[in-house]
């Protein structure tokens, strides 16, 4: 028997007093705050899960420390904390005592092979098949797109749908923090980075592997979320002749993500005024597509939106291509509406022609200047 399988069954076995949760497919995340109060996903909604419980605090402890040890983590006084993955590729955060008053806390985001596309976002009226036929493009054009959204919103399935209309002939390098994408394309190379082992050495940060992507020979970077100072070298991988480059952020607005992807970049080592953030990270950006989860605990996108740069006095400017309208909820409480354009036409309008893509444009006419 092999390692893997042996910890498959390891880390079954302490958790199993959430098996059911984990076998279950409809169950998107199993949040377990202490021994006694479960939590679970299901269509957005959380729910607490009644008569489900660890035996003891001494029994969720030891599931901790079983995935920490599949996982080459440590969890003790030194490490209060901890991310990893459980074998099936599910990520996992814990979290202990003093830190966690309720006890170890351990947040589960279940893995679930992508089958994930633009189709069935258009099929759940998450988007509509005229922006789809938008993004789709974009992605053609090497536009830089960044998926804003908050937690739970769905960033990394968007993008991992976003993903799958990069060409196949293309070389794309994937960095993440912990592997979660799941891309097609044949030619595909997953980077991920890895925290310092107990005594401090072998640390590999996002930052690290940017630097080595860069060496790689890459048509297209894909960074699964920006988080820290390695931010500015994707900005400006983009304005520097990697372009078509894809990643999330946590941010609520268009502004809100410049900012914030402004604010990342100046949290490097190195020293960048704020002005020159500000100026690169409005020439990198191009489009921000907005996502957000409902009340209903449906995931939409709410907005396309287009970086047009600086205005006069430095602040960015944008303009909404597609905008989310929505139209009151149905009989079981489930919002209705429509993403539609606003009549804006984007700043690259002439480029499918120009690069041979008009045949491809069908839905969009009008948005891209053919009549």
């Amino acid at each position: 028997m092999e390692t893997r399988d042996i910890y498959t069954t390891t880390v079954r076995h302490f958790l199993g007093p959430v098996l059911s949760l984990l076998d279950d497919e409809s169950v998107t995340e199993i949040l377990i705050n202490g021994p006694e109060t479960i939590y679970a996903e299901r269509k957005g909604k959380l729910e607490r899960i009644a008569g489900v419980r660890f035996a003891s605090p001494g029994s969720l402890i030891a599931a901790a420390r079983n995935i920490a040890e599949y996982a080459g983590r440590s969890i003790d006084d030194d490490n209060h904390s901890m991310d990893a993955r459980l074998p099936d590729g599910s990520r996992v955060h814990v979290i202990c005592p003093p830190c966690s008053r309720n006890g170890v806390c351990i947040s589960i985001r279940k893995f679930k092979k992508s089958s994930f596309n633009l189709d069935k976002l258009v099929a759940s009226g998450s988007l509509s098949a005229e922006a789809k036929e938008f993004l789709s493009l974009s992605v053609l054009l090497h536009k830089n797109i960044v998926i804003a959204g908050g937690t739970g919103t769905g960033k990394t399935s968007l993008l991992n749908a976003l993903s799958a209309e990069i060409p196949e002939h293309e070389r794309i390098i994937v960095i993440e923090d912990s592997s979660e994408l799941q891309l097609n394309q044949p030619h595909t190379v997953y980077l991920e980075a890895q925290p310092a082992r107990p005594d401090g050495s072998g640390q590999v940060t996002i930052r690290d592997l940017f630097v080595d992507s860069l060496r790689m020979r890459p048509d297209r970077i894909v960074v699964g979320e920006v988080r820290r100072g390695e931010a500015l070298d994707l900005l400006q991988s983009m304005i520097s002749g990697h372009s078509g480059a894809l990643t999330t952020v946590h941010a609520t607005t268009a502004r809100d993500a410049a900012i914030r992807l402004e604010t990342l970049s100046m949290m490097s080592d190195v020293s960048l005024p704020a002005a020159v953030a500000r100026m690169q990270t409005g020439s990198a950006l191009q489009l921000i597509v907005q996502i957000s989860r409902y009340q209903d605990g449906s995931r939409r996108i709410r907005a396309i939106s287009e970086c047009l740069g600086l205005d006069e006095s430095g602040d960015y400017r944008f303009q909404d291509l597609y905008v989310f309208h929505a139209a009151g909820t149905d009989a079981e409480g489930m919002l209705q509406g429509e993403l539609r354009p606003t009549g804006a036409r984007p700043t690259f309008a002439d480029e499918p022609t120009q690069m041979g893509y008009a045949d491809r444009v069908k839905l969009t006419r009008a948005l891209f200047n053919l009549g």
